[in-house]
């Protein structure tokens, strides 16, 4: 048996089958590990951020405080689903309550914006490996 020759494109990727071929094993549970990744993430991020924006970002209010740690909690929730497909919608959605939390202090919508620019991201690769 020879090895494949590397000049050549791989089986499915450009031989009219229509099919592509990510190279991953399990690319479902690559890009679920990817959302989960992300949204775990995201989670460490909103309650290790508490503290420096009280100290630097002035006053934070109870009600942001409340809407941090539930914003981290259906983040690791939302992590743990990623098996079904809403999971993804539902992550979208809480990219967008984070930002609208940029109503109860600005440095929340500065997270926002950036973890719903990762998020897209986790999006753009999730349709990317799984497109067929």
């Amino acid at each position: 048996m020879t090895a494949p020759d590397p000049d050549l494109p791989a089986e499915g990727v450009g031989d009219g089958s229509g099919q592509r071929r990510s190279g991953l094993r399990n690319p479902e549970g690559a890009v679920r590990g990817l959302g989960a990744g992300t949204l775990g993430l995201e989670a460490l991020v909103l309650l290790l951020a508490i503290q420096p924006i009280r100290v630097v970002g002035g006053e934070l209010s109870g009600a942001a405080v409340a809407a941090i740690v539930a914003l981290a909690v259906a983040a690791v929730v939302l992590a743990g689903m990623m098996r079904r497909r809403w999971a993804w919608y539902a992550g979208t959605v809480l990219q967008g309550a984070l930002m609208l939390a940029g109503l109860l202090h600005w440095s929340l919508l500065a997270v926002g914006i950036i973890f719903a620019l990762v998020w897209g991201y986790a999006l753009h690769v999730r349709r990317v490996i799984l497109s067929r």
